[in-house]
Parts: C-alpha cells; structure tokens; sequence
C-alpha cells in the first residue's frame, strides 16, 4: 500500500514538471534578467543609478499616479462589487441571476486591453455615443470636469473590470457566512446592521482586505488598456517601462526602464504575499 502511495506521489509530481518548466523559463528566467540589469550600466559595470533615477522626475510621478490609481479603483471595485455579490446572494429564489451575473463577472473581468480601451472611447470619449447622448439632454461632460484621457478617465475604466473581479474574489466568502449566526444575532435582537457590524464584517474583513490588495495588483500592472486609451499622457509606471525599454523616450535607457520593472516586481511580490496570508486567515473562519 505504502508503495503505490509513493507511486502515485511520484506520478503526480511528475505532471507538474510541465508546469514548473513554463513558469521557469518564462517568468523565472526573465524576472533574474531584469533584476540583474536594474543594476547595470549600458556598458555592463555595475550601478545603483538607475534605482536613484526612477524615484526621479517623470518616474516618481508615474509611481505616484499608479498607486493612486491602483488604490482608487481597488475601492471602488470592493464598494460596488461587494455590494453587487451581497445583492446577487441574497435573491436565493432566483438562482438564474446569480448565475448571469457570475458568468458575467468572468468575462468583463477578463476583457481588457486595447478592445476595452476602444469600447470606451467609441462610448465615452469626444465623439462617443453616450457623450452625444447626455449632450443631446443638455448634459456636458466636459463641463463637468470628466475627460476620458485623463486620470478620471482611466480610473473609470479600469472600474469596468475591478467591480467584477471583486464579485469573483469576495463571493465565496459571501457563501461561508452561516446562516446561524444570522439567526443567533436577530435571536438576540441585533438590527441587519448590528449584525453587519459586530459579525458579518469582522469575519469577511480579511477576506475584504484580500480582495483589495488583489485588485490593487490587478490595476498597478494594467498596461495595454491605459496606453491605448492615453496614448501615454498619463504617466503609468507600466507604461514608463514601455516607453524605456523601446527606447521612445531616451535611448540607451533600457536599463532604467527595468529598474522600474524590478520595482514593480517588488510591488506585486509585496501584494500577493499579504493576499496570501490574508486568504489563509480567513478560511480558519469560512471552513
């Protein structure tokens, strides 16, 4: 018995090599080679200039941007997401909708980049559909202060595929809240919102914060959609790497273009290890 446990074992791990061999040559070797020349000169001697240069100019910007787009529309994602899947849950009776709204949320989170880019602007942007809509009521946007190639814009956009991320990410969490506890706390005569208060929210906070840090990594390394839709007038650090490694901005600046590359590695290294340990956290309650 003991040896066809070991067999088995040995025949499962062997399935995975595939696998590990892909993340290897295609993620591990080229994640040593930018950390590797983040730290070199053009001409190969070693540096910490270009480090210093990305917290510099255009590049601080640009991180700063990032992370303020990153932390908007991950709040805005876990608000209206949240709010969507609690919503979705609660109509048990009409399980069709929660399956359209789950099918749904798979496919908008995943539609991206240049498509979405052109979706928005043949909707929102200066010529748009609905832009020539809301101007036909007498409703400017422009005048309002929104303009689809600024950040406004952007975060809007990047909106469009955080809400339903969110609805994928915090709805098994939904379904680990017992129904007894409800039961217990209006036995006691707490309100919905005492309920949401003291129980609800305390358990699902690690599952909450999880989603954030989650979707936060999802906007801070967006880049395709951003750069379709601003053409770069919105400073991106994804989008800085670009224009460094191709050499549009200064040539010869590769190396400082995955100076920021490593940074961002760091970033979303920092990011999956809190949502790992988050996720590990919340299912000791939600078994």
């Amino acid at each position: 018995m003991a040896q066809r446990v070991v067999r088995g074992d040995g025949l499962a791990l062997l399935g995975t090599l595939p696998f590990f061999a892909y993340a290897v040559i295609f993620l591990g070797f080229p994640t040593v080679a930018v950390i590797v020349d983040s730290f070199k000169t053009d001409d190969g001697s070693w540096t910490l200039g270009n480090i210093r240069t990305t917290f510099e100019g255009l590049h601080r910007t640009a991180f700063i941007t990032s992370i303020e787009v990153s932390l908007l529309t991950a709040a805005i994602g876990v608000v209206f997401g949240g709010l969507l899947a609690q919503a979705v849950l609660t109509t048990k009776r009409n399980t069709w909708l929660r399956r359209v709204v789950t099918t749904a949320s798979g496919v908008f989170a995943n539609f991206g980049g240049v498509p979405l880019a052109f979706a928005f602007i043949a909707t929102l942007g200066t010529t748009g559909l609905a832009t020539r809509w809301l101007k036909d009521v007498g409703i400017s946007l422009s005048s309002l202060g929104f303009n689809l190639y600024t950040f406004s814009g952007v975060a809007v956009v990047y909106s469009y595929f955080q809400i339903p991320l969110m609805v994928l990410a915090i709805t098994p969490a939904l379904e680990g809240l017992r129904p007894q506890w409800r039961e217990a706390a209006q036995g006691l005569g707490a309100s919905t919102w005492s309920f949401w208060r003291h129980v609800g929210l305390p358990v699902l906070f690690p599952s909450i914060a999880g989603a954030f840090l989650l979707l936060f990594g999802s906007s801070f390394a967006a880049y395709a959609t951003a750069q379709a839709l601003t053409a770069g007038t919105v400073a991106l650090v994804p989008i800085q790497i670009g224009n460094l490694v191709s050499g549009n901005v200064i040539a010869g600046s590769q190396n400082v273009g995955k100076a920021l590359g490593f940074e961002m590695i760091v970033v979303i290294a920092i990011v999956m290890v809190g949502y790992t340990l988050l996720t590990r956290r919340a299912s000791r309650w939600l078994r």
